[in-house]
């Protein structure tokens, strides 16, 4: 157990199981749904599990509605590379903007938890569709994250592909 806790990462806290805590608290006290575990165990992998679904809702739905609406703006990614190379406090601040994007992504939820709450009583809908819809929505999410983390390996390969000729190249030195 020591050794599981010892590989949590300061990101593993702040982005999964802080998230997953606050969605947790929030919907039994202001919504009303109740999903505190009583064996701590089993409610630390669930908390951090909601926290894994609100992270990946942030980076699949939230940030790509941002950048449509231009309320952000990114860099291309081998520049993004390239420049964590230079500047090693570059992870740290791309760590905490996605805290920030993963704590606003957990309110945006939560609003959108009340909505369903409204909504599943207004419709009388059963909790077997209720579970079948979120189970349906959840797969969605992660077959999304999949694919863009699958883009994000192979950017970043081709990135660093590019800066290993890019180093060979004495008349440069940044990307191009």
């Amino acid at each position: 157990m020591k050794d599981l806790i010892d590989k949590i990462s300061s990101y593993n806290i702040f982005n999964y199981l802080l998230p997953g805590i606050i969605f947790v608290v929030f919907s039994k006290e202001v919504i009303g749904y109740n999903f505190i575990q009583e064996n701590n165990l089993l409610g630390a992998f669930l908390y951090y599990f909601i926290g894994m679904v609100v992270s990946r809702f942030g980076s699949v739905i939230v940030e790509p509605l941002l950048k449509y609406f231009s309320f952000v703006k990114f860099k291309e990614y081998k520049s993004f590379v390239w420049a964590s190379k230079q500047d090693t406090k570059l992870e740290l601040l791309s760590e905490v903007n996605n805290t920030y994007r993963t704590t606003s992504s957990t309110f945006i939820l939560l609003i959108l938890t009340a909505a369903y709450k409204a909504l599943e009583s207004r419709f009388d809908i059963s909790n077997r569709i209720s579970l079948s819809i979120l189970i349906i929505l959840i797969l969605i999410l992660f077959l999304l994250s999949y694919r863009k983390q699958t883009n994000y390996i192979t950017k970043r390969v081709d990135a660093n592909s590019n800066y290993k000729q890019i180093d060979n190249d004495s008349d440069s030195d940044r990307p191009k």
